[in-house]
């Protein structure tokens, strides 16, 4: 037999994790069709085939889930291993993936990622944005962001400063037209923009006043699945949007758009990095948590 390589395994790993070549070829940097060729080899090389392929799906044998019941665990092992020997480096190397929801990714690539890319050239940070919770240790993650409250238990969390609010806004020349809503079940009289999940499922507007919690059925006449694409909305009056107030603040400002029902949105846990704490960090995460210490601790 020949030898086997450490990517070899690795790409069996991300097959069986993420279900296809395709996410799997881009979650390690490399094209579908090499992809297949290096298990193609792989598999001759064992002589056993480890997945049954269809032209709509791939699917662990017999012999692929014994594999990834031995190999998962000593795999890890291996890369834990790598990684506390790479953590003596001076200077830090190597991928950094990293989950995010889209609003929080804005967020820390303005405030933490661009400056550590700054600081640590030979790092590449791979940020992708998801709005479903992931098990980041499944999906091959290094870290995850999420609001502190979704965070789970056995994970450790790194804040990243202030709390959050949602707001509730308009153009000043819709409301012109239409009057000011000054309790949570008036928006159901006006055109608003509804927003759609990943999941395909409509976001329900979350309102809240001294633990009163009102979850309107808002309707109107358009449903988009942006952020930015709703602020375009509202500010080309066709609607009232619902927005995280980071989005909109410039806006806010300026006096393009006007908050409504805002002690509806009382503040609300603020965004943690979270990362977990059984496995050694590599230099490159390591790096990375004592950047966003310290910038989070110079926020005003």
């Amino acid at each position: 037999m020949s030898r086997i390589a450490l990517s070899d395994l690795d790409a069996v790993m991300a097959i069986a994790r993420r279900g296809t070549f395709r996410a799997a070829a881009i979650e390690l940097g490399v094209s579908t069709t090499a992809l297949s060729h290096m298990v193609a080899k792989f598999e001759a090389t064992l002589g056993v085939r480890l997945f049954n392929r269809t032209t709509r799906s791939v699917a662990l044998t017999d012999a692929g889930h014994l594999f990834i019941e031995r190999m998962g665990p000593s795999l890890q092992g291996v890369h834990d291993a790598l990684d506390a020997v790479r953590s003596r480096r001076e200077t830090p190397t190597g991928v950094l993936r990293i989950n995010a929801p889209p609003f929080a990714a804005r967020t820390l690539l303005n405030n933490i990622v661009l400056e550590f890319l700054r600081r640590f050239p030979e790092m590449h940070v791979d940020l992708v944005t998801e709005g479903k919770l992931v098990d980041i240790v499944a999906e091959g993650f290094d870290i995850g962001v999420r609001v502190a409250d979704l965070i789970p238990a056995d994970m450790i969390a790194v804040s990243l400063g202030q709390p959050q609010r949602f707001a509730v806004v308009a153009s000043p020349a819709y409301l012109a037209r239409h009057p000011r809503p000054l309790k949570p079940m008036d928006l159901l009289a006006h055109s608003c923009i509804r927003v759609r999940l990943p999941d395909g499922s409509l976001y329900r507007w979350h309102l809240e006043k001294q633990g009163e919690v009102v979850l309107p059925e808002v309707r109107g006449p358009l449903t988009l699945d942006e952020a930015s694409l709703v602020r375009a909305a509202v500010l080309q009056d066709v609607g009232i949007g619902f927005f995280l107030e980071q989005d909109i603040i410039d806006d806010l400002r300026a006096g393009r758009l006007v908050r409504l029902l805002e002690e509806w949105t009382p503040p609300f846990p603020g965004l943690c990095l979270y990362y977990p704490g059984r496995r050694h960090p590599s230099a490159g995460l390591a790096a990375f948590l004592a950047l966003a210490r310290e910038l989070t601790q110079n926020m005003p």
